[in-house]
């Protein structure tokens, strides 16, 4: 009996040293201790007992398992401020939501919804009633930059549109930047609008890594969206190497002589576009001439139209040269240009051996009733000549004109022929 109290009282002794240097140890120790200690209680009262052992080998196999898991922690710990950086940075064109979706959604409604949640911005009902037509017009809705993120998202992986238009929503470098990186993994868009949206540079610059991912793109308008001497430096390059895209609008831009340069040999080593505009832009002066140059070595252009530039008299020279040169330009387009009679005349020696053109667009150019005259004259001794169109709008013409335009009727009887009128007509009907 004695003995066993002796043994009780010494536990108890024992205890208490232990207690006691537990007490002496620094708090931090403490700490660590009394969280380790927390830690297992919580593990046991999550696992319960029917998930693990209750034997203490296996509170010592788990608490193994936990000090692994506590490294891996540490170790996520010290990468967690790198790894925040980065997600942030990629927020600005990543279009994924980050959670996987729990139901299958297959017009992409719910996905567009969480979209808008996370962008903070009102969903566009008018998306989700047309979600599944084969053309999708969203023009003047106001959508933004976020607007158009949230409306990237589920286009992604739609399969039903197949146009896209959405222009006039301000998108902006942001917006353009998201529409752009939709087009590089949706391949059942083939014609999307994205003009008067004020891409600016930024948008082009992405419009033109999307173009050289894209396959399946073969309508696009950027018109009115600021583009300038740097956009072209970065969509030249692009269309060089896209082969798909068929027509593309850039008109109304702010695209000067170094423009014409750039697109200038980029044209030349087109081989996809069909028909391009570059109307109501600043063309002129060497850049007038390398473009013109560029459209003599395209060997697929159908139509072009260069109207309200600057070309001029060097300019309307070059054209004339390239006319000589290509073989399957049909339509061109260069009212308003500032070109001179002298310009007329020499862009008419190019009709003089084209086989191909059919309209051509003088109008508004002064150009005189002696410009004209010459480039009908090329019509006449041309006697493989195409042409079925000419226009030249708001130029007066005189009875030498009239004459001629007779003598080439009978040579090509389908040619139609608009000016501004026949000089001395209102005078001799007032008389």
């Amino acid at each position: 009996m004695p003995s066993v109290l002796e043994d009780d009282d010494a536990g108890t002794e024992s205890e208490k040293l232990q207690l006691g240097e537990v007490g002496r140890q620094p708090s931090s120790q403490v700490g660590k201790a009394t969280r380790q200690l927390r830690a297992s209680w919580t593990e046991v009262g999550v696992r319960g007992p029917e998930d693990g052992p209750s034997s203490l080998d296996g509170n010592d196999q788990d608490r193994g398992e936990r000090e692994g898991e506590e490294e891996d922690k540490d170790e996520e710990e010290k990468l967690g401020g790198e790894e925040s950086v980065i997600s942030d940075e990629d927020y600005d064109t990543d279009l994924e939501l980050g959670g996987k979706e729990k139901a299958y959604d297959p017009s992409r409604k719910t996905c567009y919804m969480k979209a808008c949640e996370m962008l903070q911005v009102v969903p566009a009902s008018y998306f989700l009633r047309h979600v599944r037509d084969s053309e999708l017009n969203m023009m003047h809705r106001g959508l933004g930059p976020q607007g158009a993120k949230a409306l990237a998202v589920p286009l992604v992986t739609n399969t039903s549109i197949l146009r896209l238009n959405l222009r006039d929503n301000w998108m902006e470098g942001l917006g353009g930047a998201a529409i752009a990186e939709m087009l590089k993994e949706n391949c059942y868009i083939t014609e999307v609008d994205l003009s008067n949206n004020n891409l600016g540079d930024k948008g082009a610059r992405a419009i033109a890594a999307m173009l050289k991912e894209n396959g399946t793109l073969v309508r696009l308008n950027l018109s009115g969206n600021l583009f300038t001497d740097r956009s072209a430096e970065f969509l030249g390059p692009a269309l060089v190497t896209n082969t798909k895209l068929q027509h593309l609008d850039m008109s109304y831009n702010a695209l000067r002589e170094q423009a014409g340069q750039i697109l200038g040999d980029a044209l030349s080593e087109n081989m996809g576009l069909r028909s391009v505009s570059l109307a109501w832009n600043g063309i002129r002066g060497r850049g007038a001439v390398m473009l013109a140059e560029g459209l003599g070595g395209n060997i697929s252009l159908r139509a072009v139209d260069l109207s309200f530039n600057g070309f001029g008299k060097e300019g309307a020279v070059a054209l004339g040269q390239a006319l000589k040169e290509n073989n399957v330009l049909e339509e061109l387009n260069v009212s308003n240009n500032r070109i001179p009679p002298e310009g007329a005349v020499r862009l008419a020696a190019g009709l003089k051996v084209n086989k191909t053109i059919k309209s051509l667009n003088m109008g508004r150019n002064p150009i005189q009733n002696a410009g004209c005259y010459g480039i009908l004259k090329s019509l006449l001794e041309n006697r493989d000549s195409a042409m079925e169109a000419l226009d030249f709008a708001s130029i007066m013409v005189n009875q030498d004109f009239e004459e001629l335009h007779a003598k080439v009727k009978e040579i090509l009887p389908a040619l139609t022929i608009n000016h501004g009128g026949r000089i001395g007509t209102f005078g001799k009907a007032k008389a």
